[in-house]
């Protein structure tokens, strides 16, 4: 990993993403977050680490236990309306056992769906918020330390909340999609008890086992995945053992639904986060 790998070589990467959803690279102990940058490059332009958190300031996100455990099934920064295209996410420190990761593919979902509730969701919009903070709803034995406190603090620092179409078109593929997760706070015109319901309906169908591949870390490992048409989940099955991963994102397109309507940002400007991808 690192800025040099050929174009012909990024080409078939892409290529593959497109198809597969999730890469993985195996046997990366060289890299450093300099190689990881510059490797993300060359997929396209690189996006700060978060529209709230500040990460290493410049573009590195780290995933990190001692902030808390991301597992419950996300897109990354749905709640902006220029979604990140690609995510890289690079181990760094590992436990000695758990801590696997779960993509879920949402253009396999959506086909999975009955055509009748395709019919529905291609109708439907939903609101995204990053006031829904996924470390916040995991139950807490003992009460949060200060650590945790203050990510927590940092990712609801600024409010952001956009409006996505249900169904994206994937802007490369041209492949309906599902776009939910955890982020969703509701389901536009519909009350809160049938936004629940619904939500959990459809979760259950993007998370369904034949739609998913669970990975394992070692010591190197590189994944990259198309945030475009994937959820994923850090399963929390490693107790307070430290487990760190550094992400790393490329900026992507405001979501176009399957009829034609796009995002609409009703609180916060992600500028400074992320330009659109052209």
């Amino acid at each position: 990993m690192g800025g040099d790998v050929d174009a012909a070589a990024v080409a078939e990467l892409r290529t593959a993403l497109l198809r597969h959803r999730v890469v993985f690279l195996r046997d990366q102990q060289h890299a450093t977050d300099a190689d990881q940058h510059a490797f993300t490059a060359l997929l396209g332009t690189v996006t700060k680490p978060h529209p709230t958190v500040t990460g290493d300031g410049e573009a590195v996100l780290p995933i990190d236990s001692e902030q808390g455990k991301a597992n419950s099934w996300h897109t990354d920064v749905t709640f902006v309306d220029r979604i990140p295209a690609i995510s890289v996410l690079r181990a760094v420190t590992l436990p000695p056992y758990g801590g696997s990761t779960v993509w879920a593919n949402t253009v396999e979902a959506y086909r999975r769906l009955h055509p009748g509730l395709q019919a529905l969701v291609g109708r439907l919009r939903a609101v995204h918020s990053n006031l829904y903070d996924y470390a916040a709803q995991t139950p807490t034995i003992g009460g949060v330390d200060v650590r945790e406190q203050k990510y927590r603090d940092q990712f609801r620092s600024s409010e952001f909340e956009t409006e996505h179409p249900v169904v994206r078109i994937h802007p490369e593929t041209g492949e309906p999609s599902l776009l939910l997760g955890h982020f969703v706070r509701s389901f536009t015109g519909l009350s809160g008890t049938d936004s629940d319901e619904l939500f959990a309906l459809l979760q259950r169908h993007v998370t369904r086992l034949e739609n998913t591949v669970r990975w394992n870390w070692r010591d190197g490992d590189i994944a990259i995945w198309d945030n475009q048409a994937t959820q994923h989940y850090a399963v929390a099955d490693y107790d307070d053992l430290p487990r760190r991963l550094h992400r790393i994102t490329v900026a992507g397109d405001v979501p176009i639904g399957i009829n034609g309507d796009t995002s609409v940002v009703r609180k916060g400007d992600a500028g400074a986060f992320s330009p659109i991808a052209a």
